[in-house]
């Protein structure tokens, strides 16, 4: 693995745009820590015991991630944690995946599809999983992680742009009781079969990708998945702010623009804009992680 330092500057597309790169670091292998809960998660995932030999496989599988597209998360090691575990309502996710009948999990924007695999792990049926992020290498990136193939892990990745209609069109979310049968998951080459039907919708770190507009365009078009079974969820976590705003922030080397909703923000969008008043609950908490992090952990559960 290459040392710590810094290549040409160039541009990349970010939310539609170009984002000026000032200097893209090269990959520094300190940055790397796992937990022992991820530690363990890991080694029973990719059936690699050892903590050198695991650290040596997820060092490669970062640098091919690394020459598709130099993001933060992929920087500073944020595909190894497992956030959705970390949902106040977790235990709800597992259980719908274990007792509700053709329950559906989508995981939006998974780049490696941890979360996917941890919800997996836990109980939620493989073979009703749906993973799908903008650049398909991350989807094969996901096996080699992994240490998967097509054959032996049952899920399905759907590769495309969430802002394409062809992708993902906004309906308006499903009511009353679900009438069309659940596709045929293996066949999906877009999400838009899947209106009505998600149980479960996984957006971490995604929505601060965006405006404040895109925002609420993928909003609406996630509740247009989400089935209209009480107690299914959409949920996340994302840049947050106190009081909403855009902001610059500088992440390694790369000047981004981003927008951040505050507690208040997000909780009106979605109660309200998204889906009519009163219709879901909508839980926000917003967490200062050190000096400079804001970030709002959040959930949307269909009453």
């Amino acid at each position: 693995m290459a040392s710590s330092g810094t290549t040409q500057a160039h541009d990349v597309p970010f939310d539609g745009k170009s984002v000026y790169i000032c200097k893209v670091p090269v990959l520094d292998p300190s940055f790397y820590s796992l937990s022992e809960a991820e530690a363990a998660f890991f080694k029973a995932t990719t059936g690699i015991p050892d903590d050198e030999e695991l650290k040596t496989h997820i060092l490669m599988a970062q640098e091919n991630a690394y020459n598709v597209a130099p993001y933060p998360c992929i920087y500073r090691f944020g595909f190894l944690r497992t956030r959705i575990s970390k949902q106040p309502i977790y235990e709800d996710i597992i259980r719908i995946g274990r007792e509700r009948k053709d329950a559906v999990f989508l995981d939006i924007g998974c780049c490696f599809a941890t979360d996917a695999r941890r919800v997996a792990t836990d109980g939620f049926p493989a073979h009703n999983i749906v993973a799908s992020d903008l650049k398909n290498e991350f989807l094969e990136l996901s096996h080699i992680l992994f240490r998967t193939s097509k054959d032996t892990w049952p899920a399905h990745f759907v590769p495309g742009d969430a802002l394409d209609p062809e992708m993902l069109s906004v309906v308006p979310p499903a009511r009353g009781p679900k009438q069309e049968p659940l596709p045929d998951l293996s066949t999906l080459t877009s999400l838009n079969p899947l209106h009505g039907h998600c149980s479960v919708i996984n957006a971490a770190a995604f929505f601060h990708l965006f405006d404040e507009e895109k925002q609420l365009h993928l909003a609406r078009a996630l509740a247009g998945l989400l089935s209209p079974e009480p107690g299914s969820i959409i949920c996340g976590v994302q840049c947050g702010k106190k009081e909403k705003s855009t902001f610059t922030q500088l992440i390694d080397g790369t000047q981004y623009d981003l927008f951040a909703h505050s507690e208040k923000s997000w909780e009106e969008m979605w109660d309200g804009m998204v889906f009519e008043k009163g219709e879901v609950q909508v839980r926000v908490e917003w967490e200062k992680a050190d000096h400079k992090a804001e970030f709002l952990w959040w959930s949307i559960t269909r009453l």
